[in-house]
């Protein structure tokens, strides 16, 4: 099988999002080949190069989402009314404005690969179909000119917006864009859109595959949306974390236009991603309602558990003993979502009942917010511990230590959690807690707050309490940390949950069944003829299907740029792209 991976900042950058889970995956599916279209978002990304890539990595394809050449194509007269009229379409549905879709936008259902049936009816299969026709219009357009960068750049594409904005039933938010405002949501769509210009879409590009699998919502489903329509490649859409979500929580600062105009894009384009797609994963039930209320069919929706790799953690996870049985354990990055506040204030409480008991807290800040932050619970918890000279259970140090893996204590993440009888985690925010993951692979029992994807993860294996509620917390740490025999029997069954539900072979083998499941679905497209025209039905010999090399692999190509900025050398199919190859 040949798998089209579509990524947005992400595989196969060092530096990329979810790289490690995409890595594993393409290992791990050695048998089946991969095309890899990644979108970068800077140059820094870019610079700092790729990871190693595995022979089954035939081609990769690179497009910078930052910046963009103008492609120099000049529309004509008629291609100019055509962008004006796509666009506007797009421009009055994104601002809530009155109208039908322009006679040169409609088809029907059949006749091209990626029209379907919309799950929903009425007004909001309506605005549905205006968006997705639009938006399929503007492919076509570019497709045929040559791209639509400096189209989307220009002037005309600004008024557009304008018109849009100012037209009977426009949202108020709409209405009231100020310039500076309309020229923002310009340029983020002309951003957003760019997968529109780029050649990806032919017979040796994505129409080549079996299979999209997109490895984010938003911008990475894009392309797989256009390859869909025109060559009627399935789609399957992978989100870890809801990319829509992600927007919404971005630029809360953003002026109420901008928010409106470009959360109604966003949410349009999720919606039609996950109507055209086969199969929609989510790494946990939390981010599958997301995707339920943003508009994804619930037949389609999947959980997919993220994939961690357990031998890391086998040597602690077989030795139930711990280092210190008076010792919590919190593990991750330093930032404010984490609340070490609050579990810095439970502690204190935790000293009062067990005068004994450390807190290690372990990891490094999340750039200059988390640094400040780290700061900030350093003083609180000198003002909480001060040093203690004098009294029965003096220590002379304070006992609450910030530390980071790598040192002589603790040279690994396994030997963090081995360092205490229970890990803790104190978010207020939270997507799926790896870190309890971690602990529980190593047989730890754990104490959390209700958040994100936490009670769907521990299933039952450890204590949660509500966040921000310091007492709670402290009283669940105390009642764990004096029953060791209670420690011990929860510390077992996370380990058992872990290693049934949260391993990269599990992972492996359900996309690798989601994989077989929408191929034996699809249509066959590529069907092979002899002289006479009519086809070959053992063209493509079974053999040719066992993944075995019978002859010397061809090279594999790798191509960076869309049209007017590609430069393609080929590299070798065994031996991963070098950091070179920027």
């Amino acid at each position: 099988m040949r798998i089209g991976l579509l990524t947005e900042g992400g595989y196969p950058y060092v530096s990329g999002d979810a790289r490690l889970w995409c890595d594993r995956l393409v290992r791990g599916l050695g048998q089946h080949e991969f095309d890899v279209h990644a979108l970068s978002r800077s140059r820094h990304q870019e610079d700092e190069g790729w990871i190693p890539l595995p022979p089954n990595v035939r081609r990769v394809r690179t497009a910078p989402m930052w910046t963009a050449e103008d492609d120099e194509v000049v529309l004509g007269r008629r291609a100019r009314r055509r962008f004006t009229e796509c666009f506007g379409e797009l421009a009055a549905v994104l601002s809530g404005a009155s109208g039908g879709a322009p006679a040169v936008f409609q088809r029907s259902s059949a006749g091209t690969p990626g029209a379907a049936k919309r799950p929903s009816e009425g007004a909001s299969t309506h605005e549905a179909d205006r968006f997705a026709n639009a938006l399929y219009g503007l492919a076509e357009l570019a497709r045929e000119a040559g791209g639509l960068v400096g189209a989307l750049r220009s002037e005309t594409a600004v008024r557009t917006l304008e018109r849009a904005c100012r037209a009977p039933g426009a949202h108020r938010a709409a209405r009231e864009a100020r310039v500076s405002d309309l020229l923002a949501v310009a340029a983020h769509l002309e951003r957003a859109l760019r997968p529109l210009s780029l050649d990806w879409y032919e017979d040796d590009g994505l129409g080549a595959v079996d299979l999209c699998h997109a490895a984010s919502g938003g911008p990475a489903a894009l392309p797989g949306l256009l390859a869909r329509h025109f060559t009627g490649v399935p789609l399957l859409v992978s989100e870890y974390g809801v990319r829509l979500r992600t927007h919404y929580l971005t630029a809360p600062d953003a002026p109420p236009a901008v928010r409106s105009l470009l959360a109604a894009f966003h949410g349009r384009l999720a919606a039609e991603a996950y109507s055209r797609a086969e199969v929609v994963t989510s790494g946990n039930t939390h981010a599958r309602r997301w995707q339920e209320r943003c508009g994804a069919d619930r037949e389609k929706l999947r959980t997919v558990y993220p994939g961690m790799d357990a031998r890391p953690f086998a040597e602690v996870g077989e030795s139930p003993e711990c280092a210190d049985p008076d010792t919590l354990v919190w593990v991750g990055r330093v930032e404010p979502a984490k609340d070490l506040v609050s579990l810095l204030h439970a502690f204190a409480e935790i000293r009062k009942r067990q005068p004994k008991t450390r807190l290690r807290i372990v990891g490094a800040p999340a750039g200059s917010e988390g640094t400040a932050y780290l700061g900030h619970c350093r003083t609180l918890a000198a003002q909480l511990f001060p040093d203690e000279a004098d009294g029965p259970h003096a220590t002379g140090d304070n006992p609450v230590s910030f530390e980071e893996i790598g040192g002589p204590e603790l040279p690994s993440l396994a030997d963090a959690y081995a360092s205490g009888a229970v890990t803790v985690l104190s978010s207020v925010v939270e997507g799926f807690p790896i870190s309890l993951v971690e602990a529980m692979l190593c047989g730890r029992v754990t104490v959390s707050t209700d958040v994100g994807a936490v009670v769907e993860v521990i299933g039952g294996t450890g204590l949660v309490v509500p966040p921000r509620n310091p007492r709670a917390l402290a009283e669940a740490c105390v009642a764990l940390l004096r029953d060791p025999a209670r420690r011990a029997r929860l510390g077992a069954a996370a380990r058992a949950r872990a290693l049934e539900l949260f391993t990269v072979e599990q992972n492996i083998e359900a996309f690798h069944s989601i994989y077989l499941e929408i191929v034996s679905r699809a249509p066959i497209r590529r069907v092979v003829l002899d002289e006479a025209g009519a086809p070959l039905p053992f063209a493509v010999p079974a053999e040719a299907h066992v993944p075995i090399r019978w002859a010397a692999p061809s090279p594999s190509l790798v191509v960076r740029g869309g049209p007017g900025w590609a430069t393609a050398r080929p590299v070798r199919a065994t031996t991963p792209a070098p950091e070179g190859a920027r």
